[in-house]
């Protein structure tokens, strides 16, 4: 894998799947993580997870698969898992510490972040690039008021790992948004949080109604037309233990690779290509 120098720091190439085309459906899909599906029998999915990092193929099978009609994107994911675990039940509870799949969508100055347990447990961020949240600006709208808002600050001083190393330097957290409409289903082929039972994994289903991505877009046109292309980026992240002990971090996993061990790197995403064609 090449390296190359960027602004003082040493990153990887990124590599894994440049883009993936995403196909119309011509009736609604039913949220409630019932399989098999026939939209998702005939839909496209994509090749398997590669390591975050490296870019080497997982070594659980993960994959997702995506349509989309005048109403909503659609998105699914497999999860090979022999034990299914998972504990956390509240509502915005830090799901990477343990088993989840996550979904980040990008638009030009901001993106969401969405992750998923094996307990249909969610956890939602949405992020905007500093410069870009300013009076009179795209985002100077009341859900992103600083003094009113439940935020944090990604890539600040405190964040060690992320200070200083990305260009466009740190972001804001709003802890507190919510995807508007937004459904999921989750369903376990198998047993959960049992581990005298192989299973086979999990599954999960979820809509993005298209008029909740109004922020993401900043001005592109919803839905998108025949062509358009939108910036996303796919994940799972894998707690290990070994004699008795997690390792630390926790293996990550993605549609395509950044080369470095962080989710938060919009420009590198793949590219969702928006077909008029029908499965």
């Amino acid at each position: 894998m090449m390296v190359e120098k960027k602004s003082g720091k040493l990153l990887r190439e990124p590599v894994g799947t440049e883009s993936y085309r995403c196909l119309r459906t011509s009736q609604p899909i039913k949220i409630d993580g019932r399989w098999p599906k026939l939209a998702w029998e005939k839909a496209p999915w994509s090749p398997q997870f590669v390591d975050l990092v490296t870019g080497q193929t997982a070594f659980f099978d993960t994959r997702i698969a995506a349509l989309w009609d005048d109403e909503n994107f659609y998105l699914a994911f497999k999860i090979e898992e022999p034990e299914v675990k998972a504990s956390l039940k509240e509502r915005d509870s830090f799901l990477w510490l343990e088993n989840d799949v996550e979904v980040f969508i990008a638009g030009p100055d901001c993106y969401y972040e969405l992750q998923v347990n094996a307990l249909g447990t969610i956890y939602e961020v949405f992020y905007i690039w500093q410069e870009a949240l300013k009076p009179g600006s795209f985002f100077d709208r009341p859900e992103f008021n600083l003094f009113e808002r439940k935020v944090d600050l990604l890539g600040g001083f405190q964040d060690s790992s992320r200070y200083g190393r990305h260009p466009r330097g740190r972001r804001w957290a709003f802890m507190d948004w919510d995807f508007p409409g937004l459904k999921w289903a989750v369903k376990v082929i198998g047993s959960l949080n049992d581990s005298s039972i192989v299973s086979q994994g999990w599954s999960v289903e979820l809509a993005f109604p298209w008029k909740g991505m109004e922020v993401l877009a900043q001005g592109r046109q919803l839905p998108p037309q025949n062509g358009d292309s939108w910036k996303m980026n796919f994940f799972r992240f894998e707690a290990l233990e070994a004699n008795g002990r997690k390792i630390e971090p926790s293996i990550g996993w993605a549609l395509k690779a950044h080369g470095v061990y962080d989710s938060h790197i919009p420009e590198s995403f793949p590219r969702i290509i928006f077909s008029n064609e029908e499965v």
